[in-house]
């Protein structure tokens, strides 16, 4: 997909093929025929205004529930989670959501029977246990049964959510299995951030190796589209990402490690789109960033806004991939009020509208269902009336700005939490029908 402008056509099209004229040294996922030339051009598409929600699956902190784990038995533990989980669909179904973004990579596991990672803890509670059925497209059947779409949601980056003895030893202990983790595969991959084990996004095998993952459930499910959330490079001031050598042997040519981060960064974004593009084309390539691209006072084109910037804290030049064309859609997380100034929710919401009219990327907002219902000093607009009024005026605005094509609730367990009630009646009313 790419703009329609012929000069950003041109860009755009010479920007493609000088990446795809260096192929990546990695044969884990060598690049389809397709990756070799630039898509060809599509226009918008009328589709469905989504009224999705976010289904987590790291930590477990919407599904499975924790009790399936500890269950008596295999059988007892898989009618638990497939059950909780028709019940979620039948819920957000009454609710009107109509596309639930399912977290299938957490981390460094699967919900599915990959051939390149190890199934999932979270369904049994050991990395590389087989849960006795395919979560995956267990999902797949159920929400398509009730006419909900999915979306296949991966943290590319992600190892592990901490890096505490016990999780070493666990990860190490996958080593014989087929397949084992990549952190006893690729040790030279792995970096500690943000108290994290994560991938170097600067090593192109790295990126191959995530491309291929992508790849694999494309091709083996009828999923309707993928997504990656906003971790790129995360870290943070106490425990940043050393990847000073891998900037010294890849990153010449670069003024800066920022720059060569972000084009790093970019290139991922590049060589998923044309490999998904390549393999079905109607599955849809979204990514769902932090809400600001980049504060006014740092760049003219930047919104009114004081807050963390994907730019230049995530390295993700989250505009220039809708610029390009590299997205089906682009879903902005912006979990603020309209009254919190440093990152107001319309300010935000209008700037991205006006991102994407020149181009064929749909807009879909993000929304902090998370914090309805929670006292702030900083944001008091969430407890008022249950937060139904902060909520109704975000709604309204997503639906009449032509450019925001949806809403996204971030995330599902908070649908049945007490204090989100009075919100979860008004979202039924509005949405439900």
């Amino acid at each position: 997909m790419l703009l329609q402008k012929s000069g950003v056509l041109i860009a755009t099209a010479l920007l493609l093929a000088s990446c795809a004229s260096r192929p990546p040294k990695s044969l884990i996922t060598p690049l389809p025929p397709v990756a070799k030339q630039p898509l060809p051009t599509q226009t918008k598409k009328s589709h469905e205004t989504v009224r999705g929600v976010w289904l987590t699956t790291v930590s477990r902190l919407d599904w499975p529930p924790l009790t399936s784990v500890n269950g008596s038995s295999a059988s007892v533990r898989i009618r638990q989670q497939q059950d909780a989980l028709r019940q979620k669909l039948d819920k957000l179904k009454a609710l009107g959501i109509n596309t639930v973004f399912f977290q299938v990579k957490p981390d460094g596991t699967a919900l599915w029977p990959s051939k390149i990672l190890p199934w999932s803890d979270m369904l049994t509670g050991s990395i590389g246990a087989d849960p006795g059925y395919d979560p995956l497209q267990f999902m797949l059947d159920e929400a398509h049964k009730r006419g909900m779409k999915v979306h296949a949601w991966f943290n590319p980056y992600r190892v592990s959510v901490n890096t505490k003895p016990g999780t070493i030893a666990e990860l190490n202990r996958t080593l014989p299995l087929h397949p084992a983790s990549v952190f006893v595969l690729h040790r030279d991959w792995i970096r500690t951030a943000g108290d994290r084990l994560v991938l170097d996004p600067g090593i192109p095998e790295a990126r191959d190796w995530i491309t291929s993952i992508v790849a694999e459930v494309v091709s083996h499910y009828p999923v309707d589209g993928v997504q990656f959330d906003d971790y790129f490079y995360t870290e943070t001031p106490g425990s940043p990402l050393n990847d000073n050598d891998t900037f010294r042997k890849y990153g010449q040519g670069f003024a800066s490690k920022a720059d060569w981060r972000r084009n790093n960064t970019q290139q991922l974004i590049e060589q998923v789109s044309r490999t998904i593009k390549q393999l079905n084309p109607n599955v849809e390539f979204g990514v769902s960033p932090a809400g600001v691209w980049r504060n006014r006072s740092f760049d003219p084109a930047g919104s009114d806004t004081r807050g963390a910037a994907a730019y230049d804290e995530s390295f993700a030049d989250t505009r220039r991939w809708v610029q390009l064309g590299l997205l089906d859609y682009i879903a902005p997380q912006l979990y603020w009020p309209f009254s919190r100034d440093a990152a107001r929710y319309d300010v935000l919401a209008k700037w991205w509208a006006e991102v994407v009219k020149p181009t064929n990327t749909r807009l879909y907002i993000g929304v902090a269902l998370y914090k309805v219902g929670e006292p702030s000093a900083k944001e008091p607009d969430w407890t008022v009336q249950g937060g139904v009024p902060e909520l109704k005026k975000q709604l309204d605005l997503n639906e009449t700005v032509p450019q925001i094509n949806g809403t996204i609730l971030f995330r599902e367990d908070f649908l049945n939490q007490p204090q989100t009630q009075q919100a979860v009646n008004y979202i039924k009313s509005r949405w439900g029908g």
